[in-house]
């Protein structure tokens, strides 16, 4: 199978349009590539996308909600003033929030949980992984120690994997995947054991005689109000983000690129400058994102993990297929992603900006087909058929259309 990856791979490699860089790698290699024949492009051997649109980020939380529209009656203006600034964060260029929440929401359906859990680092650390609490929380999800320590985040003397935005967020997705299952897919008891802890909840659950298919979280018995009022906290910044739609400014800012973070290995004795250096990345930005990773505390012989763009390869990869002719598989993909974040097939996937750009929009009460496809600058009809529906069709608040614009 591997081998079979690798002419496709160089042959992306040579395709990739409007890059200079790829010009200049396939002359370097273009012996190499004697004799391949041309193989029919397959998505599942095609790298990773190491970019997408901040909109499409926020289309995905909207679309993973396990409660779709906001319920104005049962959400706290306070909580909804608090809250108010978080659609300007996502859309601050200068600020972290949009790429650490679009990781977040992408590791949450991975896992197939509520999107409403991307809102706990709000909550918690306010999308910042180096913040701390006196009275002890740290990191992106504000675990305690001893709550790290169970849930497999790396702490030793001197180094905090609670700063580990990899490390806490993959802890925290495990977390909440069993306090989902345990609690029937009920996202708010699986928020209030989040804040309070799972035995807390189960025994409020006793108490009252309630099951988690018919518990009514705002009432169950023995909880705080703290913990009540995290769950009004998380629908309130769902509420508060619903609204951001109406927010024109916000939603231009968000329709802009940014990279897709995954986990990478930090390799022993190198720092997180020179790993970066090696990548033609920001440093200052690699090291904002991996506080755990760039403290003196860090072990000096072992690796760690960092959270970075998906395309972070070496840029002596490039040269040595250049120079050499020597592609491994492996190096053939780093290869890839090196010379063009986004990677565009020529004459055989049409360009991205030739097609209109698709997104989700959320029915809401009192909307019609009409005042969608005006919304969108779109044609009636074209909405419908892109939704497969027909002109007698009843839209229902809540429902998912796909819409051009």
């Amino acid at each position: 199978m591997m081998r079979r990856s690798l002419p496709l791979a160089l042959g992306i490699l040579l395709g990739l349009a409007g890059t200079a860089n790829a010009q200049s790698l396939g002359a370097g290699i273009s012996q190499n590539m004697a004799g391949l024949g041309a193989l029919p492009l397959d998505p599942a051997t095609l790298p990773p996308p190491s970019v997408r649109n901040g909109q499409d980020i926020f289309a995905s939380f909207r679309e993973g909600l396990a409660e779709p529209t906001c319920d104005a009656e049962a959400t706290s203006p306070r909580w909804q003033k608090q809250f108010a600034h978080a659609p300007a964060r996502l859309a601050n260029q200068n600020d972290d929030a949009l790429v650490l929440f679009g990781y977040v929401v992408e590791e949450l359906r991975k896992a197939s949980l509520p999107t409403e859990f991307a809102l706990i680092p709000f909550v918690e650390s306010g999308y910042r992984p180096n913040a701390r609490s006196g009275a002890g929380p740290a990191g992106l999800w504000q675990f305690i120690a001893s709550t790290a320590r169970n849930h497999r985040v790396p702490m030793s003397e001197g180094y905090d994997g609670r700063l580990s935005a990899v490390d806490s967020t993959q802890a925290a997705v495990r977390y909440l995947k069993t306090l989902h299952g345990m609690f029937g897919g009920d996202w708010r008891l699986a928020t209030m054991a989040y804040n309070a802890g799972e035995y807390r909840v189960l025994q409020g659950l006793r108490k009252a005689g309630m099951n988690s298919t018919n518990a009514v979280p705002a009432d169950l018995p023995g909880m705080s109000p703290i913990t009540h009022a995290y769950v009004e906290k998380l629908h309130a910044l769902a509420c508060v983000l619903e609204n951001a739609e109406e927010q024109p400014a916000v939603m231009a800012s968000l329709d802009r690129t940014v990279p897709v973070l995954k986990s990478h290995t930090l390799p022993a004795g190198t720092s997180v400058q020179q790993w970066a250096a090696q990548r033609a990345l920001d440093p200052a930005r690699i090291a904002r994102l991996n506080p755990a990773a760039d403290g003196r505390g860090r072990p000096q012989n072992a690796p760690v993990r960092l959270l970075a763009p998906v395309s972070a390869p070496e840029t002596a990869s490039v040269a040595a297929i250049a120079s050499t002719g020597s592609v491994t598989d492996q190096t053939a993909t780093a290869a890839v992603a090196a010379v063009s974040p986004a990677p565009v097939v020529a004459r055989t996937v049409a360009s991205a900006a030739d097609r209109p750009r698709t997104r989700r929009h959320t029915v809401r009460n009192g909307e019609s087909a009409w005042t969608i496809a005006r919304r969108y600058g779109m044609p009636v009809k074209a909405l419908l058929s892109l939704n497969g529906l027909s002109g007698q069709s009843v839209l229902k608040p809540g429902a998912q259309l796909r819409v051009e614009d």
